[in-house]
C-alpha cells in the first residue's frame, strides 16, 4: 500500500471512501490512485516527498531565527531555547492565503455565553492527526507528517514529526497517543461509555500500538474506512489533547501515592473528577480543561493563559514550541494574542462588531436580518465581508420521541402529528422575514447540491405546504380533534397537553422558533418557547429534560460523518437520546440518559450505519445511506424549515490572509481550515 505524506483526494461531495480517498498527490502532478505505480512503498517513514519549496522553508527555519520578537527577546535573555531546537525536523509547512504575514498584534473577538466553546474549537483548537483542506475537497497530514493505510482500511500507520514539543517544551511522541487509547479512551472509568464511536467497528475493540517514539498503528477488526474523515472532523482531537507527561499525575494508574494529596488541592470527589478537571471534561457540565485549565499543555498555536470563567476575557498567547511554519520558514503562528470577550447579549456583540472592535468573526451577529447595517456600516466600521457556504436546513424542530412522560411520548411519536406540526408552519413567511427573501422551503432531507446522489426531491419539499386545515386533518387522524376552553386542542386522551420548544438566541434560531410556535397558537396547539442560554439548552438535551429541541438539521456534505437528523447515531440526534444511548452504550454504565431499545426499524438503520463504517467501497457507502434516507423519509424525525442562504462574517480591512470564502460547517469546523495561525494584523 503506498504512503499518505501531502493529501489524499476526497470525492466532491466529501463522503469519500478509503480507496476513493486516499490518494498520494504527487509533487507537482495528480493524485496517484491506490496500487498505482506512483504509489510509493511504506518503506522510509521520514522520507515524506514533499515538495522543493517545502523542504527549503522547513530548512530555512530550523537554521534560524525567523520567530516573533516577543520570542526572541526571550530567547536573548535565557528564557527560552532557540527556535531550532523548539521546531521538528520537519515542520509543517504552511502557505499564506495572500502573502508573507508580519508579526504581532491582538486578535479580537466574542464569545456568547458560559458554553461557546465551539467557537475557540474554530479559532484556536484545530490541530488533529490529519486535518481538512481550506476548500473541503482533501484530508491532508497535520501532526502526523504522513499515513500508510493497508488495502482494506483496517490499519493505519500514522509517522510523527521527529522533536516535535507540546506548549511547554516537553517531546511530543506516540507514548502521548497511547496514553490516551490505553489510559483514557479504554478506561472503564473515565470513558464509561468505551472509546469513540469512530473508533468502534465491529464487535471485538480496536488496539492503538507504539512501533517507537514516532510510530504509531490503529488496528481495527474489520475495515474503518471513516477513520480519516472522522479524525478531520472537531471530535478527532482526542488522540493528540492529553500529554502523558502531565496528565498522568493526574491518573490513579500512574500516581497511586500521590493522588489523593492532588485530590483535596484541587477539590475534586474522587481520581476521575480529579483528572477531568484537569486534562478532560465533566460529564453533565459545561466544564472543559481544554478551556478552563490553562496549565494544560497544547499543540495549539495559542495556548490558554486566562481560562474561560477566570473573568469577562479568555485570553491565548501563542505557543513558543509551535510546530508549522511559512514557506520563508518563519514560525507560525504571526499573530501573538487572541482575546475573547465573553458576552452575554447578541446585541451587545452586534454593537462591538459596527464600533470596529471585532477583528475577525463569524457567529452569531451574522445573521441575515444584521446584514443591511453591517453592510451599511462598513466604512465606518473599517471591515469588509467573507463568505462561508453552508449547507443543510436553516432549523430543526426535535420532538422528544424518548420523552421521560409516556403520555407526551405517545404524542410526540405519532408521525401523524409531527406532519401537523409540519404543516402548520408558514414557511415562506419565515424566509421572507428572517432570511429577506433567501432559500426556498425545505424539510429534513438531504440539500440539493452537496451530494447529487442522495438528493431526493420529494424528500426536500413533504410536508413543507402551509396549509392548517390539512394540518387539523392530521391532527385528526392522531386522535386530536377537541378543543379546551381556553381554545388549545386536547390531547388524545381528552385531558389538556401543552409543549414547551427551546432554543437558544445563537445563529438566530429564537427568532425562527418564535415564529413557529406562533403558527403552532394560531393552529390551536399549546406551545410555548423558552429561550435559553446555550449551556443550559445543551445541558437539558443532554439529559432528554426537554419537549422540543430547536437546532439546525437537515443534510449537506458532512452526511456520511454526521447522519445525525436521519438515524438516531450521535449526541446531536436530540429528537430519540435514549436511542443514541442504546446505539453507543446499551450498557447505559455511567450514561446521562437511560439506554433504550429502539423500534427494529430504527436498529436497521443503526446497522446500516454501521455498514458505512466498515467499508472503504464509496458506491457502497452511497447505496447504504440512500437506504438510510429512505427509512428517515418515513419515519420523518425532524421537521426543517428552509434551504440555507450563504453565510458571513466579518473581517477588519488591517487583518490578512483570510479567504474571501469558505464552507461553512461545524464538520468543518468554519473558519478553522483556513489556517488561522497565518492570519495576520498590519
Amino acid at each position: 500500500m503506498k504512503k499518505i505524506s501531502r493529501g489524499w483526494s476526497r470525492h466532491v461531495g466529501l463522503v469519500v471512501t478509503m480507496l476513493g480517498l486516499i490518494a498520494l498527490l504527487a509533487a507537482c502532478g495528480a493524485p496517484a490512485p491506490p496500487g498505482s505505480d506512483a504509489a510509493q512503498p511504506p518503506g522510509d517513514a521520514a522520507s515524506a516527498p514533499a515538495d522543493a519549496g517545502q523542504q527549503e522553508a522547513a530548512t530555512a527555519a530550523v537554521g534560524n531565527p525567523h520567530e516573533a520578537p516577543m520570542l526572541q527577546e526571550l530567547v536573548a535573555a535565557g528564557e527560552l531555547p532557540p527556535l531550532s531546537e523548539r521546531l521538528p525536523k520537519e515542520p509543517l509547512v504552511v502557505e499564506p492565503v495572500e502573502r508573507i504575514g508580519k508579526y504581532g498584534g491582538t486578535w479580537r473577538t466574542a464569545l456568547m455565553g458560559g458554553q461557546d466553546n465551539a467557537w475557540l474549537v474554530r479559532t484556536i483548537s484545530y490541530d488533529h492527526l490529519v486535518r481538512w483542506d481550506r476548500q473541503w475537497t482533501t484530508v491532508e497530514p497535520n501532526i502526523a507528517k504522513e499515513v500508510v493505510p493497508n488495502e482494506d482500511a483496517s490499519e493505519y500507520t500514522f509517522y510523527l514529526r521527529e522533536g516535535m514539543k507540546w506548549s511547554d517544551g516537553e517531546p511530543f511522541t506516540a507514548d502521548d497517543i497511547v496514553f490516551w487509547w490505553e489510559d483514557i479512551a479504554m478506561n472503564a472509568e473515565l470513558s464509561p461509555g468505551g472509546p469513540p464511536s469512530w473508533m468502534k467497528v465491529g464487535d471485538a475493540d480496536p488496539s492503538v500500538e507504539k512501533v517507537d517514539d514516532y510510530t504509531v498503528v490503529f488496528k481495527f477488526p474489520v475495515p474503518n474506512g471513516l477513520l480519516l474523515q472522522n479524525l478531520a472532523t472537531p471530535s478527532g482531537d482526542t488522540p493528540t489533547r492529553y500529554p502523558k507527561h502531565y496528565c498522568q499525575q493526574f491518573h490513579a494508574r500512574y500516581n497511586p501515592d500521590g493522588i489523593d494529596a492532588l485530590i483535596q488541592e484541587a477539590g475534586a470527589t474522587d481520581w476521575v473528577n480529579l483528572f477531568q478537571l484537569k486534562c478532560d471534561g465533566v460529564p453533565g457540565t459545561p466544564y472543559d480543561a481544554r478551556w478552563q485549565n490553562s496549565e494544560l499543555p497544547t499543540l495549539k498555536a495559542w495556548r490558554l493563559t486566562t481560562a474561560y470563567g477566570a473573568g469577562t476575557q479568555v485570553v491565548a498567547e501563542r505557543n513558543p514550541y509551535y510546530w508549522k511554519v511559512d514557506p520563508e520558514g518563519n514560525q507560525l503562528p504571526y499573530i501573538d494574542r487572541v482575546v475573547y470577550d465573553v458576552l452575554e447579549d447578541r446585541e451587545v456583540l452586534l454593537l462591538k462588531v459596527l464600533n470596529g472592535e471585532i477583528d475577525m468573526m463569524a457567529r452569531h451577529f451574522n445573521t441575515n436580518d444584521n446584514k443591511a447595517v453591517l453592510a451599511d456600516n462598513m466604512e465606518a466600521g473599517n471591515y469588509r465581508f467573507f463568505e462561508t457556504r453552508s449547507g443543510g436546513n436553516t432549523l430543526g424542530l426535535m420532538f422528544n420521541l424518548n420523552h421521560k412522560d409516556p403520555r407526551m411520548r405517545a404524542i410526540f411519536q405519532d408521525k401523524n402529528f409531527r406532519i401537523a406540526m409540519s404543516h402548520a408552519i408558514n414557511r415562506q413567511e419565515i424566509i421572507d422575514v428572517i432570511f429577506v427573501g433567501q432559500g426556498e422551503p425545505m424539510n429534513n432531507a438531504m440539500d440539493k447540491t452537496s451530494i447529487p446522489e442522495l438528493y431526493d426531491e420529494e424528500m426536500y419539499t413533504m410536508y413543507t405546504e402551509f396549509d392548517p386545515e390539512l394540518a387539523r386533518e392530521y391532527l385528526a387522524k392522531a386522535g386530536i380533534t377537541e378543543i379546551g376552553p381556553d381554545g388549545y386542542y386536547l390531547g388524545p386522551d381528552g385531558e389538556p397537553f401543552s409543549f414547551v420548544v427551546q432554543t437558544t438566541q445563537a445563529f438566530g434560531h429564537s427568532d425562527i422558533a418564535e415564529m413557529v410556535v406562533q403558527n403552532w397558537q394560531d393552529l390551536g396547539i399549546h406551545a410555548e418557547l423558552a429561550v435559553l442560554d446555550r449551556s443550559l439548552l445543551y445541558t437539558r438535551k443532554d439529559t432528554n429534560d426537554f419537549d422540543v429541541h430547536v437546532w439546525g438539521a437537515g443534510g449537506s456534505s458532512s452526511v456520511f460523518l454526521d447522519p445525525r437528523h436521519f438515524v438516531p447515531v450521535t449526541s446531536e440526534s436530540a429528537y430519540a437520546m435514549a436511542w443514541y444511548t442504546w446505539y453507543v452504550n446499551p450498557s447505559g454504565v455511567g450514561a446521562l440518559v437511560p439506554p433504550e431499545e429502539p423500534p427494529d426499524i430504527v436498529k436497521h438503520q443503526m446497522a446500516l450505519y454501521d455498514q458505512i463504517k466498515a467499508t472503504g467501497d464509496y458506491q457502497k457507502q452511497l447505496e447504504l445511506m440512500k437506504e438510510i434516507l429512505a427509512i428517515a423519509k418515513d419515519q420523518f424525525y425532524v421537521i426543517g424549515i428552509s434551504s440555507s442562504p450563504p453565510g458571513y462574517g466579518i473581517v477588519k480591512n488591517n487583518f490578512h490572509n483570510v479567504p474571501e470564502s469558505m464552507p461553512g460547517s461545524w464538520q468543518y469546523p468554519t473558519p478553522a481550515p483556513t489556517n488561522p495561525e497565518q492570519y495576520f494584523i498590519e
